[in-house]
């Protein structure tokens, strides 16, 4: 039986999966308008490359259909399963790159829209586009756990439960993960529009 997509809004990401499961192609339609512009963005940081991301992003989102009729209510949230699911599917494609080789020029940003200023888009641009590179220049664990917790907004426990270690560890992780970004971002903080801001990242 399906709802209209007004009554699904309001279900829980459990609900919405167990309605398809039972064949509610609404309730499938409701969850991936909530779940992939998260799981996007998140592939998108780990991946820097988006093209990448939305093949990452589909990947995850195909296995959880998989797995909907398997569902067992109570002994994960989706959004933590399916983080997990990204987090390896992006440790596979880096693995791979490694394999594959050498060094590729990384591919510049995406041109921001022509909302703000020419220049304020610009500043704006190199300041993530310096994030995203020293992003990648940080250990896989340490880059996943710091954009789950201060770009994904995450707490520590969800990180745990993501990455399937301690919260300890998430917390080590994540500090070691920030010292290394403020390290690697210091003598660029002039030429990226910081100089009259504090000393604090």
């Amino acid at each position: 039986m399906t709802m209209p997509l007004d009554d699904l809004t309001d279900l829980s990401d459990e609900v919405l999966l167990a309605r398809y499961a039972q064949g509610d192609r609404s309730a499938a339609r409701v969850l991936v308008l909530r779940l992939s512009p998260r799981v996007l963005g998140y592939a998108a940081r780990l991946l820097g490359d988006r093209a990448e991301a939305e093949d990452v992003a589909q990947e995850a989102l195909v296995r959880l259909w998989k797995i909907a009729p398997d569902w067992r209510a109570g002994e994960a949230q989706v959004t933590t399963w399916l983080y997990r699911v990204v987090t390896n599917l992006v440790t596979d494609r880096h693995r791979a790159r490694q394999r594959r080789a050498a060094t590729a020029l990384d591919e510049a940003p995406e041109v921001a829209d022509a909302t703000p200023g020419a220049v304020a888009q610009m500043i704006e641009a190199d300041r993530m586009a310096a994030l995203d590179t020293a992003l990648a220049q940080l250990p896989d664990r340490q880059r996943q756990a710091v954009v789950l917790r201060h770009i994904e907004g995450m707490t520590n426990p969800e990180i745990a439960a993501i990455m399937e270690i301690g919260v300890e560890a998430v917390e080590s992780l994540t500090a070691r993960g920030k010292r290394a970004l403020t390290a690697i971002l210091s003598g660029q903080r002039a030429a990226l529009g910081y100089e009259d801001e504090g000393a604090e990242a």
